[in-house]
């Protein structure tokens, strides 16, 4: 009976501690609910993980406190961008000893994704620093990595002569974008945006965002003007997510390459526009002919123009028979149209 009160009390804590941030002044409420316990043994739940330190007391006291996760580390380097500066180096030496005791699976992760990124802003930024953040809670642990270069999407829209640093987001999203073929397969940040609970990228005034579970990418756009190109990615210290099933779900069938790819329709959108034309419809399709199986995303998306649907499922499709075109998330008009286009006469 000692083990289940044990094993009920720290579920109750990992709750708490999991909607902490969230919750606000409800946090009591919603715990009293989820496990059927009274006011009483849910403050004594908030007494103890305050003082171990996972929690801290904000705002007003009584019912309606508030409570926020502590920060149990809260680092921040700076580097100079040297010959002789390696991610790998910097990984080991400054980043791995502050979340060491992270199950190994999680430190896995982080390895890519920190490696990568940094190696990133060495490589491609043009820049002559780098500062990095590392910031642990008792839930999840979040990395800010940031450089004075050039910005991420001018120097994409600048290397492919693209019309709009709109365009370079909506590259990045497909996957195997480098500007640096010869050196770089173009999978860092694709990979690394599916393997963090959120990711995104800031550079100039717009805003790349990846959020696990929300099946869509967003292009946004900030007031501030961010200088060279800022990183910040989360994930949860005890996700069960492994960096073998990121790589696994974007393989097709017994190729274990980058073989698969999701388009978020939505982003080839800008303001307004709708999404009617074949110019339109190509810069979808732009270098999705490096995939195996390409899956459209629909989702956001109210409607399509005929000449939009006919250019990616009967034109490029009757060009690239080797490729699976698979559209997802689509409403009833669009897909009525792209039925449509599918159903035309392959000429």
């Amino acid at each position: 009976m000692t083990g289940k009160v044990r094993l009920k009390g720290e579920q109750v804590r990992q709750f708490i501690m999991d909607k902490a941030e969230v919750a606000g002044a409800s946090l009591c409420h919603m715990v009293m609910e989820q496990f059927g316990i009274t006011r009483q043994a849910v403050n004594r739940h908030l007494a103890k993980l305050t003082e171990q330190g996972f929690i801290v007391p904000a705002g007003i006291s009584g019912r309606s406190r508030i409570f926020k996760l502590a920060q149990l580390e809260c680092q921040e380097f700076s580097y100079r961008i040297e010959p002789h500066l390696a991610e790998d180096l910097v990984w080991e030496q400054d980043i791995r000893s502050l979340i060491h005791n992270l199950p190994e699976n999680v430190l896995r992760l982080w390895s890519y994704a920190f490696t990568e990124m940094f190696n990133n802003a060495i490589d491609h930024s043009g820049g002559s620093a780098i500062r990095v953040s590392v910031t642990k809670t008792a839930v999840t642990t979040a990395i800010r990595i940031a450089d004075n270069g050039v910005g991420i999407f001018k120097k994409i829209q600048a290397a492919m002569g693209l019309l709009d640093e709109r365009h370079a987001i909506f590259e990045l999203s497909k996957g195997k974008l480098t500007t640096d073929p010869r050196n770089h397969s173009g999978q860092g940040i694709f990979f690394t945006s599916r393997m963090c609970d959120r990711f995104s990228i800031a550079s100039g005034e717009l805003l790349f965002q990846h959020v696990r579970g929300d099946g869509m990418d967003w292009l946004g756009e900030q007031k501030a003007n961010t200088e060279g190109t800022t990183v910040l990615m989360e994930l949860s210290n005890h996700t069960a997510q492994t960096t073998k099933k990121i790589f696994d779900e974007y393989s097709s069938g017994d190729d274990y390459g980058f073989t698969k790819t999701v388009v978020p329709v939505q982003l080839a959108k800008y303001g307004s526009d709708e999404l009617v034309s074949r110019s339109q419809a190509k810069r979808l399709l732009a270098r999705v002919e490096l995939f195996r199986t390409v899956v459209f995303d629909f989702a956001g998306v109210e409607e399509v123009g005929q000449a939009f649907a006919d250019q990616i499922f009967r034109v490029f499709a009757t060009e690239h028979p080797e490729i699976d075109l698979i559209p997802i998330r689509m409403n009833h008009d669009v897909t009525d149209m792209v039925r449509r286009a599918v159903n035309q006469p392959r000429v």
